[in-house]
């Protein structure tokens, strides 16, 4: 691609920019920079909204009691139960244990701790399930 047919199109990535090898006046390869690429907004504008529907349908799951809340949280932060496990320091299957509202609410006070630390959030919040954490 030659350095003036790099897209400069507006959107998600415009703030960070995008780096393209382009070819130069000299025909030696270049980096340069885009604020943006239509294709790429538009994958990321639709990872956003299953993202965000994902997260809707885990905190509706929450709410009827299927799901403890460190479901909700590991969806928010992206998180699957071996990351989480590695981040707590407990092995998978425990963590997918806890996401069984029953063992949840049995679980105790410093595993609790554990959690809200990883999720950034108070043990109260995780406890009640707050999505304002």
């Amino acid at each position: 691609m030659d350095k003036k047919n790099v897209p400069q199109d507006k959107g998600v990535v415009e703030q960070l920019g995008l780096v393209f090898y382009a070819v130069d006046e000299s025909g030696k390869y270049v980096q340069e920079q885009s604020f943006g690429w239509e294709p790429v907004t538009i994958a990321h504008e639709q990872a956003f909204e299953a993202m965000e529907e994902r997260l809707a349908l885990v905190g509706e799951k929450v709410k009827k009691g299927e799901l403890s809340p460190i479901a909700y949280y590991m969806e928010k932060h992206l998180m699957d139960a071996k990351m989480l496990s590695n981040y707590i320091g407990i092995s998978r299957w425990r963590v997918k244990r806890h996401l069984d509202p029953r063992v949840f609410r049995r679980l105790s006070h410093s595993l609790l701790e554990r959690y809200a630390k990883v999720f950034r959030i108070s043990v109260e919040q995780l406890e009640k399930g707050e999505e304002n954490g």
